[in-house]
C-alpha cells in the first residue's frame, strides 16, 4: 500500500521533470553566487571552481577547521516556541517514525531523522537507521537549517563543505557525506529542528525528491501541532471532568441537604401532629379516667346497697302480703317486680361499661406514651392492641361496608427494647394506610343491582355481594437468630405498583387526594424503625395481591446493636 502511494508519486512527479530541472538549477546557481559574495575568495579557487560543487566535481577536502553552527537572531524566542510543544525526551510515537521512514524511502537514504534543536543539542524524536538518541548542538547539521527556515539544507559531499569537512560525524565512524534537511518551521515562523535525509555515500536529490521531503517535513510540524493540541484537548477534557466531578459532587450536597431538610421538614410536622395529638389523648384520658374512676369506685357499694334494698323489701312482702291499696297501686305502677329482677343486671352493666372505659383509657395512655423519651422494654402485642382499639371505629360493620376483620397471629415474644410512643406511631400510621386501602378497595366493589325482569307484570331484583371479605392479619415472630422481633402487617387491598411503591417512604409523597394525607407517615415510620431503632421496614406489594410491611427490630435495641457490631 505505502510502495504504491510512493511510486504514484514520483509518476506523477516525473512528468513535471523536464520542466522543473532548468527552474532548479538556475535557481541553485544563483543562491551559491549569493554565498560566494559573501564570503572572501580564496587564493587556492575561483568562483567557478566553487560553482562546480554543484556538480559534486571531486576535489580534494579543504583544511579548514568546520565551523560551529550560527545561533539564530531570535534563539530566546525559538527555544520558548519548542518548549511549548513538551515533545523533548518523549517516548517514540508510530506517527512520526512513518514519516521519518517515508523521508528515507523517498530519498533514498539509510538514514532519516526527525531532529530537534534546544539550547546545546540537537534530540531525535524519530529515527531510522540510526541508534543514538542526541547529538552535541555543535557538531548537528540540523543546528545549521535554523538560521534559514524558508529554504532546504543540502550538502551533497560534506568533505568538500567547509562547515563539515572535520566534523566529527564525517571524519569519525558516523560517516556523514550526504545530508538534506528540510527545517521545520511552527506556525509563528520559528525553526525548531528539521525532517533530514542522511547517507554515508555523496549523492544527489531529485526536485521531486526535495519536494517531497518538503512536503513530509510539514507533515511533522502538523503531527507537532496535533500533538500538542490532542495535549491541550485532554487537559481541557480533564478539567471539565473534574468540573463535572465537582458539580456532581455539588448536585449531591445539594440532594442530600434538600432531602435533609424535608425529613426535618415532615419530622418537625409528624412531632408536633403527634405531640399536639398525645397531649389531646393524654388530657382526654385523665379527664375522662377521673369521673370513671368515681363510679366505677362506687359501683360495689350501690351494689351493695341495691341488694340491701331488695332484702329489705322482700322481708316486708314477706311480713306484709296484703298491703294497702296505695301501696298496691304504686307496686303496680312501678312494676315493682320489674324492677327487682333488672336492678341488680343494670349495675352489672354498668360494672361492664366502666372496666371498657378504664381499658380504652389504658389504650390511650399507653398510646400516647408523652412521659417515655428514653428506650424501655414494652410488649409488642400491647401496643399493637393499643392501636387497634383505637381504629376499632374504622374496623366495624357500616352501611357502606362490611367490616374489616383483624386476624391475629402472635408469637411468644420478649419484651422489646424500644421507644414505645413513636413505635406505636409506626403501628397507627401502617394499620391506618391498610384500612383507608380497604375501604377504598370495598367501594370500588360495592353490591351491585341487577333488574331483571321474568314476565310482563313482574321484575325481580338481585342484589350482587362482593364475594370476599376484607382483612388485615398482624404476625409477629422471632428471627432465626433470635436477635430481632419480625412484625407482619398484611392486607387484602389492591396492592401497590412498583412506580408508587419505590416512592412510599418519599417525604410528602402521596397519593391520596388533597386533605386525605400528607405523606408523612410512612416517611416517618420508616425514620423511627431505621434510624431510630436500627431495625428494617420493608413494603411487599403486586398490584392485585394486596400490600405486606415487615418490620425487624432488634430485641435489645439500637444501641446494643452497635456495641456488637463494634
Amino acid at each position: 500500500m505505502q510502495n504504491t502511494s510512493v511510486k504514484r508519486l514520483f509518476t506523477t512527479a516525473w512528468n513535471l521533470l523536464l520542466n522543473a530541472i532548468q527552474t532548479i538549477y538556475s535557481r541553485l546557481f544563483r543562491k551559491k553566487r549569493r554565498q560566494l559574495r559573501r564570503q572572501p575568495l580564496r587564493q587556492d579557487a575561483s568562483i567557478d571552481s566553487e560553482l562546480n560543487q554543484i556538480n559534486l566535481t571531486p576535489s580534494k577536502p579543504t583544511e579548514e577547521i568546520s565551523s560551529s553552527p550560527p545561533i539564530p537572531i531570535n534563539e530566546a524566542d525559538r527555544l520558548k516556541a519548542l518548549n511549548r510543544y513538551k515533545i523533548l525526551d518523549t517516548a517514540p510515537e508510530e506517527a512520526f517514525d512513518d514519516l521519518t521512514a517515508l523521508a528515507a524511502y523517498i530519498c533514498g537514504t539509510p538514514i532519516a531523522l526527525v531532529s530537534l534543536v534546544d539550547s546545546n543539542r540537537q534530540w531525535f524524536k524519530s529515527k531510522i537507521g540510526l541508534e543514538a538518541t542526541e547529538t552535541p548542538r555543535d557538531v548537528a547539521f540540523c543546528a545549521h537549517a535554523l538560521v534559514q527556515p524558508d529554504e532546504l539544507l543540502i550538502v551533497p559531499n560534506a568533505l568538500e563543505d567547509r562547515r563539515f569537512s572535520n566534523n566529527p560525524l564525517v571524519t569519525s565512524d558516523t560517516n556523514i557525506r550526504f545530508y538534506a534537511g528540510t527545517p521545520l518551521v511552527t506556525s509563528d515562523g520559528y525553526a525548531v529542528g528539521t525532517l533530514c535525509a542522511i547517507d554515508r555515500i555523496p549523492r544527489h536529490l531529485t526536485p521531486e525528491q526535495m519536494e517531497a521531503l518538503r512536503a513530509l517535513g510539514r507533515q511533522v510540524v502538523s503531527q507537532m501541532e496535533l500533538r500538542i493540541n490532542l495535549d491541550k484537548l485532554e487537559r481541557t477534557v480533564s478539567k471539565s471532568r473534574r468540573v463535572e466531578q465537582a458539580l456532581r459532587r455539588s448536585n449531591q450536597r445539594l440532594l442530600q441537604t434538600l432531602k435533609t431538610l424535608r425529613n426535618t421538614q415532615a419530622q418537625l410536622i409528624q412531632s408536633e401532629k403527634m405531640s399536639s395529638l398525645g397531649q389531646l389523648v393524654a388530657g382526654v384520658a385523665h379527664e375522662i379516667n377521673n369521673p370513671v374512676n368515681f363510679i366505677h369506685g362506687n359501683l360495689p357499694y350501690v351494689s351493695a346497697y341495691v341488694r340491701d334494698l331488695l332484702d329489705l323489701l322482700n322481708l316486708y312482702k314477706k311480713q306484709y302480703p296484703h298491703p294497702d291499696g296505695e301501696i298496691q297501686k304504686k307496686a303496680e305502677t312501678i312494676d315493682v317486680n320489674f324492677l327487682v329482677e333488672d336492678l341488680p343486671k343494670t349495675l352489672a352493666s354498668m360494672k361492664v361499661g366502666t372496666d371498657r372505659i378504664h381499658q380504652i383509657v389504658f389504650s390511650l395512655r399507653n398510646f400516647s406514651r408523652l412521659d417515655e423519651a428514653e428506650m424501655r422494654r414494652v410488649d409488642i402485642h400491647e401496643g399493637i392492641n393499643s392501636t387497634l382499639l383505637i381504629l376499632q371505629h374504622r374496623l366495624k360493620p357500616t352501611a357502606q361496608n362490611l367490616g374489616i376483620e383483624v386476624i391475629k397471629e402472635y408469637g411468644v415474644l420478649p419484651p422489646v427494647e424500644c421507644y414505645a410512643g413513636p413505635l406505636n406511631q409506626v403501628f397507627m400510621n401502617i394499620l391506618s394506610n391498610a384500612v383507608d386501602a380497604l375501604e377504598l378497595s370495598m367501594v370500588n366493589s360495592q353490591p351491585s343491582i341487577i333488574r331483571e325482569t321474568t314476565t310482563d307484570l313482574e321484575t325481580r331484583l338481585i342484589v350482587s355481594l362482593p364475594t370476599s371479605s376484607a382483612w388485615i392479619r398482624i404476625s409477629t415472630s422471632l428471627s432465626s437468630d433470635r436477635s430481632h422481633v419480625v412484625i407482619r402487617i398484611a392486607d387484602n387491598g389492591p396492592g401497590i405498583p412498583e412506580e408508587i411503591r419505590a416512592k412510599i417512604f418519599d417525604p410528602f409523597f402521596t397519593t391520596k387526594p388533597v386533605g386525605k394525607g400528607t405523606g408523612i407517615g410512612l416517611s416517618i415510620s420508616y425514620q423511627i424503625i431505621v434510624e431510630k431503632h436500627g431495625g428494617v421496614l420493608k413494603c411487599l406489594s403486586e398490584p392485585g395481591q394486596g400490600t405486606e410491611f415487615r418490620i425487624e427490630l432488634p430485641i435489645h435495641g439500637k444501641i446494643m446493636k452497635m456495641k456488637e457490631q463494634e
